[in-house]
């Protein structure tokens, strides 16, 4: 080959090293940013020495009671509405046992798994999980694609259709995004609990614990060592942060 042919065969192949770059960059920006977008501390002030979690006893749960979910819609901004493009961080479930007919109302919201799928699927880092445990979309760089919504084997995440007005300045919102619990993070970071918690204690039911799984002696990892918790879905080995008892 001489030197001419040699020449142009270099120069297609840097130009097509360069077309594939760009055409990257064009059709999944997010594949480019993944590996910056994970290099990044989620909170910097978030300890991994904590693993936050939480504790719902079922039998405790009133049946047709929505306390937590009441609190929740307060805390956080949401309008209560319960349509299929309406925002939930907690939805109330009645769950069946078949074997002797006992229902169950069961809360259902963001497990803040170990092992997120949600994150796993992400092409942006927008979803991410802080040193402590809590699972969170970043907002900024969420793309609304809506793949970890569907890797969410809870439901637990919901998408915002529509613009939004009378936000509570602490939990920014936004149309485009995919939210869902947070554990009410603003206020674990003030060393408070979560509001459906506080909502539900102090209401006399009692069947909400938050705390630090990693603490033996905190109150849930002592209530957890005196009756057994279930995971939902344990079968898919996520090491779930909340945990049930009573079903």
């Amino acid at each position: 080959m001489n030197d001419t042919v040699e020449n142009k065969v270099e120069e297609r192949r840097n130009f097509l090293k360069t077309g594939a770059v760009v055409a990257a960059a064009t059709v999944a920006p997010g594949v480019l940013m993944y590996g910056v977008a994970h290099s990044r501390a989620p909170e910097e002030a978030a300890s991994g020495n904590v693993r936050w979690g939480m504790l719902i006893d079922s039998s405790k749960c009133g049946d047709g009671c929505n306390d937590c979910v009441t609190a929740c819609n307060t805390e956080n901004g949401l309008s209560g509405e319960t349509g299929p493009q309406d925002t939930q961080y907690i939805r109330k479930l009645d769950i069946k046992d078949l074997r002797n007919g006992r229902v169950h109302s069961l809360p259902m919201l963001c497990q803040h798994c170990e092992n997120p799928p949600c994150v796993d699927v992400c092409p942006t880092g927008a979803s991410m999980k802080r040193a402590d445990g809590i699972v969170l979309v970043d907002r900024h760089i969420c793309i609304g694609c809506r793949y970890c919504m569907m890797a969410c084997p809870y439901k637990a995440r919901s998408f915002v259709h529509e613009p939004l007005t009378d936000q509570n300045p602490e939990v920014p919102r936004g149309k485009g995004c995919v939210e869902s619990c947070t554990f009410c993070v603003q206020r674990v970071d003030r060393d408070e609990n979560p509001a459906c918690v506080d909502a539900c204690n102090s209401n006399g039911h009692m069947a909400m614990l938050f705390g630090d799984l990693n603490d033996p002696q905190s109150p849930v990892s002592l209530a957890m060592q005196t009756q057994p918790s279930t995971e939902v879905r344990a079968d898919l080995r996520l090491n779930t942060g909340v945990r049930y008892q009573g079903i």
